[in-house]
């Protein structure tokens, strides 16, 4: 596969819908042509202690960032007519879902492929979490669990292995 958008939310509780950050890498052609990153004000609007320990976000960082829909509006069409790719596909696609269905948003039939899943079957680790992952496939994630930095570490992976 040579053209995706990588994509990789962080939430702020346990509800799919509070996403409050998300990275987005596009890839053309087998090269990164496009970066996004954004903090999103999370709805519902409150913060664990558990997310916020993962990925360092609290309110204070996303009080003042826009709701779901102005972000996406700022994205959605560098990602027309392309293949959404994530690590643990599952979780990023299911905070896509229901942040749409939060603000009541149509939800695009977007096609997800998932980096861990082909993981599974194509590399003997120890391990199928990013890090390990994306080192195997040569990539350095410095900064897990920031979204924009996850996105990328999904794309270097699926640049390898998709």
């Amino acid at each position: 596969m040579k053209d995706f958008a990588a994509i990789d939310f962080e939430t702020a509780n346990g509800r799919r819908s509070s996403v409050c950050s998300v990275g987005i890498v596009i890839v053309r052609g087998g090269e990164i042509v496009d970066r996004f990153y954004s903090l999103i004000r999370p709805r519902p609007n409150y913060y664990t202690e558990w997310t916020t320990e993962i990925h360092g976000l609290t309110r204070i960082d996303t009080d003042e960032a826009d709701r779901f829909p102005q972000v996406w509006a700022q994205v959605c069409d560098r990602l027309v007519g392309l293949p959404l790719v994530a690590h643990n596909a599952r979780f990023d696609e299911g905070c896509l879902k229901a942040v749409f269905a939060e603000y009541g948003m149509e939800y695009p039939d977007y096609k997800f492929h998932c980096t861990l899943a082909a993981s599974r079957r194509c590399l003997r680790l120890p391990n199928h979490q990013l890090h390990t992952v994306s080192a195997a496939c040569g990539f350095d994630l410095d900064n897990h669990h920031h979204a924009l930095a996850d996105a990328e570490a999904a794309a270097a992976i699926a640049l390898k292995i998709l």
